[in-house]
């Protein structure tokens, strides 16, 4: 035996080899099989070329990933972790082998490439580094720097607070640990779903590794080797949430040209040349785009330039509404310089590009963890993105911490954009990893303040672990089997302020009367059969639009001519939707009626109402997964839940109802029997459309119900050899 391919019912490839090594390239091979569409996709935007092939819409993706630098970020850690780690490195690149020969079949497959006339590429040893930076240099949020910016140059530093929520954008996680003093077989049980962009195909690929070193389940990232986030290896299970913490940091910059390139002005007053070239991305059906890519000392331009151009950034007119710039920026720097002060351009500084290592590293000693303390030392070596790990072993062990990198700097970084020319805002080292205990025997964790607090500045409102919590405390002992009622758990617990106001209103015309007297008796469950819930959405996306449409807030409707990839997270709308429980509570509110404003909304829906009559929230509450290409026959099936519910499934309120962000999995771990374990991803195994796992397990997903764990060979069907 070399490396054979098995699958079981639902699909999932079960793959086993003589060694690791086989059994990376088996892998890297499989997935190419199973989702080459994807892997071309995500390689190319990796690099920054997908609009090549998928066009225009693409460009504004291409152009930031070639600014940003992460082709040349990927490049750097591969041939870091080559230096430093070569047995890894080798296996790295086994996977990548794997890739390239299954890629030809794989595209033979898949509709897609033909589609779009796309030949597939050929993988590079840095290529998985590359996936993994273009899919989470926007996980931590830094472009909510941006977006404080505004609101303290329009409100003042005490908004900030108003708006600080899980803004559109972010990812997040539900996950809880129970020790096993709380559970049937007394040990551990690990669940939970991490909330991501729900994609087609999906994110997460559910798989089982084995070889003579190990045998592992877990959530594969098509793309890359090993299972990084979500695993269980017989002995030790682990999981992930997302810390929410602070790790990328934004630096205002003064940029000039001189005849031998571009300079950018340092905290010591001195004009230091920063590096400078010049790319083309080819954009399929136009003309092709040049984008000047230039790195000063802190990082990557990622907006603006040295001649006060647009290209995607600030404008020389721009400049001065940044808050604390000076109105005549030669003031800042030496009185000797004669030439008018250059306009500001905005550079990203992120770990991996400081330190050339993405933590892949700790990817092998996952794999090869037989206990807690294992997973403990493999996660020492993680970097990004910043998680909190939950882990648990056969033999009672237990763990719950943080693990990646956060630089220790200024509190100034962490929360909006620094000069570059001041002193005060380098990075100086690394914090610590907090750890933690149980409570009760239950950790639960889901985004909030907690663990992660010291690290990061906004976390995820309370009630999804405030909830998750509740329920484990509702019985004494818990099985595996128990844990779905949780992940479908859709009580909406921010609702109580709009409610609230709601209750206080008289006054109002007999139909908004009857919705008042329905919502105040709805039991807060957003479930996809409730008309109450539906009525409830409706209200609540009325107020949103009137807080929004307000003259206090006219200022923070038009963003600055940022890159496009990063104005979601400067859109009023969503912010104002995803923070309306702050919004409702404040003491003040600038002078906003808020009470009228419920009002008006509740009489807005009444007007409407008979038409919308017996409308439930699934209805309009649909799963509208990204998909590089459009598909015309995708029937958008109904959800339950909502974006504060244990069952995150996420729109935007006041502007669409559907949602493009949830559990982009599902998982149940027993350290008693892995075999009574369970998982579920929204869609199916296969990335192929019309493979029969394609979608099969989108309706048990809906339903809440998950697939059995299988790792015994002599259960599974061979598909071949590798």
């Amino acid at each position: 035996m070399t490396g054979e391919i098995y699958r079981d019912a639902w699909g999932i490839p079960h793959l086993r080899a003589d060694d690791v090594t086989e059994l990376a390239r088996a892998q890297g091979r499989v997935t190419a099989l199973d989702r080459a569409w994807q892997l071309e996709v995500e390689r190319h935007r990796a690099r920054g070329t997908s609009a090549s092939f998928l066009g225009a819409e693409a460009l504004p993706w291409d152009r930031f990933v070639r600014r940003a630098r992460l082709d040349d970020t990927a490049r750097r850690c591969f041939a870091e972790l080559e230096r430093r780690d070569p047995s890894t490195a080798g296996w790295v690149r086994a996977y990548v082998d794997g890739v390239n020969e299954g890629l030809a079949e794989g595209a033979r497959r898949s509709p897609e490439f033909a589609r779009v006339g796309l030949a597939p590429g050929r993988w590079e040893p840095w290529t998985p580094l590359g996936v993994w930076l273009g899919i989470h240099i926007l996980f931590a949020g830094f472009p909510a720097k941006l977006w404080r910016e505004q609101v303290v140059g329009h409100l003042g530093a005490d908004a900030i607070g108003l708006f600080a929520t899980d803004g559109p954008g972010t990812s997040g996680s539900n996950g809880w640990l129970v020790s096993g003093e709380r559970t049937v077989t007394g040990h551990a049980i690990i669940a939970g779903d991490p909330h991501r962009f729900i994609e087609e195909p999906g994110v997460y690929q559910q798989i089982h590794l084995s070889c003579p070193e190990f045998d592992v389940v877990g959530l594969a990232v098509p793309g890359v080797p090993g299972i990084a986030h979500f695993g269980h290896t017989g002995t030790v299970a682990w999981a992930i949430t997302n810390a929410m913490a602070d790790y990328q940091d934004l630096y205002r910059e003064r940029l000039r040209r001189t005849g031998a390139g571009v300079e950018a002005l340092g905290p010591d007053g001195v004009w230091r040349r920063a590096t400078r070239h010049t790319e083309v991305v080819e954009v399929a059906g136009e003309e092709p785009v040049e984008v000047e890519v230039i790195e000063t000392e802190r990082g990557p331009v990622i907006i603006g330039g040295p001649d006060g151009e647009l290209q995607e950034g600030f404008s020389a007119d721009l400049s001065p509404t940044l808050p604390g710039a000076p109105a005549n920026a030669a003031d800042a720097v030496d009185s000797r310089e004669a030439a008018p002060a250059p306009p500001l351009a905005v550079a990203l500084r992120y770990p991996p590009r400081v330190t050339a290592d993405l933590g892949f590293s700790a990817l092998l000693l996952l794999l090869r963890a037989r206990r807690v303390a294992d997973v403990d030392r493999a996660v020492d070596l993680w970097a990004e993105p910043v998680n909190v790990v939950q882990a648990a072993d056969t033999e009672g062990g237990l763990l719950h911490r943080v693990a990646g990198r956060v630089p220790v700097r200024s509190a100034a970084n962490r929360t909006r954009l620094v000069p570059a020319w001041e002193p005060g805002h380098d990075w100086q080292g690394w914090h610590e990893a907090p750890r933690g205990g149980l409570t009760d025997g239950i950790a639960a964790m889901a985004n909030q303040r907690g663990l992660a607090t010291a690290l990061g500045v906004e976390f995820a409102p309370p009630h999804r672990a405030d909830r998750i919590t509740e329920l484990l405390g509702e019985r004494a002992r818990w099985s595996a089997a128990d844990m779905p009622a949780i992940h479908m758990d859709t009580r909406l617990a921010s609702a109580e302020p709009l409610l609230d106001l709601l209750s206080s209103l008289d006054t109002l015309t007999p139909e908004a009367a009857r919705i008042r007297r329905t919502l105040l008796a709805w039991d807060r469950r957003m479930d996809a059969s409730s008309e109450a819930a539906a009525l409830y959405a409706k209200v609540r996306g009325a107020v949103v639009r009137r807080l929004a449409a307000h003259p206090a807030f006219a200022a923070l409707a038009s963003p600055p001519a940022y890159p496009e990839v990063l104005l979601p997270w400067l859109a009023l709308l969503p912010r104002v939707g995803f923070a309306l429980e702050h919004l409702l509570r404040a003491e003040e509110l600038y002078g906003i009626d808020r009470a009228e404003a419920v009002r008006a909304a509740v009489e807005e829906v009444a007007a409407e109402q008979p038409a919308a009559t017996g409308r439930t929230w699934g209805d309009t509450h649909r799963l509208a997964p990204w998909r590089a290409l459009p598909d015309p026959s995708y029937d958008a099936p109904g959800l339950s839940g909502d974006h504060d519910c244990v069952l995150c499934t996420s729109a935007v309120p006041g502007l669409t109802d559907l949602s493009v962000r949830g559990p982009a999995a599902r998982y149940v771990w027993d350290l008693a029997d892995r075999e009574a374990s369970r998982w579920v991803v929204p869609l199916g195994a296969c990335g192929v459309p019309g493979s029969p796992h394609h979608r099969d397990q989108l309706p048990l997903w809906l339903g809440g119900e998950l697939v059995p764990v299988l790792t015994d060979f002599t259960d599974l069907e061979k598909e071949s050899d590798v």
